[in-house]
């Protein structure tokens, strides 16, 4: 089912309920293509998975749909308007929040100061439909697992915790949609198992779509609904995960034999 579409939970079709979507978006540095005319949407409710081999292009999609890096060509939509030239704080507007492989906060401030800043960077107010655990940042901490963390510096919490932290500032944005970037990346398999099961609580619960780059693919594979592969650039795949696994140019490129079964 190599880049067939793939409608969401008691939707219609993509085009029509996408929150972001990236039409033939290519990014150059110099003579380097690092993503190859990608198409992706993601619609809201959303969770899904991206994967592929180091060098295959996925933090530098990330990077592109959320206002880091500007194209080289191709369209960015988000809710239809064009994105083209916009900086990331009016991704963040628009709805769209993400974190980074190494964690971002600042270190001198507190916990509870850090996802205060994340509140003022989007400027997006809790509408009447927002989940309450997302109204305050006490809410937000106690969410993912900080409450007790909240007087102290940054510095002073676990890098494990710093990633929490991460996640809480742009949760403090009031997103629709969340870009996690390798968020379990250095995480112990205890510490893996409840970040992933934080990531279906923020679908799950706050109605959030999610979109998941992640080296822990064993974990991803259980938990997400969609997977879209990465390969040199270029999309290989958009599948559910047991059509992945089971994809000859996905196993050939990534995953391995091993993988050629149906996740647990």
């Amino acid at each position: 089912m190599r880049g067939a579409p793939f409608a969401a939970r008691g939707s219609g079709a993509l085009a029509e309920t996408a929150l972001l979507e990236a039409r033939a978006l290519s990014v150059r540095f110099g003579g380097l293509t690092a993503v190859d005319a990608v198409d992706a949407s993601f619609a809201a409710g959303e969770l899904v998975g991206i994967i592929g081999p180091n060098g295959a292009g996925k933090t530098t999609l990330f990077n592109a749909i959320s206002g880091v890096t500007p194209p080289t060509s191709g369209q960015l939509l988000a809710d239809g308007r064009d994105m083209r030239g916009q900086g990331p704080h009016r991704y963040a507007a628009h709805g769209i929040a993400r974190t980074f492989q190494t964690p971002r906060v600042f270190a001198d401030m507190t916990v509870l100061t850090n996802v205060e800043f994340g509140m003022q960077f989007a400027g997006r107010r809790p509408g009447a439909a927002a989940t309450a655990a997302l109204r305050t940042p006490d809410t937000i901490l106690a969410l993912i697992g900080l409450a007790a963390q909240s007087a102290l510096p940054a510095a002073a919490i676990t890098p494990s915790q710093q990633r929490l932290l991460e996640i809480g500032m742009a949760l403090a944005t009031r997103p629709r949609l969340l870009l996690l970037d390798e968020v379990a990346a250095g995480l112990s398999e205890a510490e893996i198992e409840a970040m992933a099961r934080l990531v279906r609580r923020m679908r799950d619960e706050l109605g959030l779509a999610v979109v998941w780059i992640e080296h822990a693919v064993t974990t991803l594979l259980r938990h997400v609904e969609r997977v879209i592969v990465l390969h040199q650039g270029r999309k290989i795949a958009d599948a559910t995960p047991a059509e992945v696994v089971r994809d000859a140019q996905v196993i050939e490129a990534y995953l391995g034999d091993e993988m050629a079964q149906p996740p647990p």
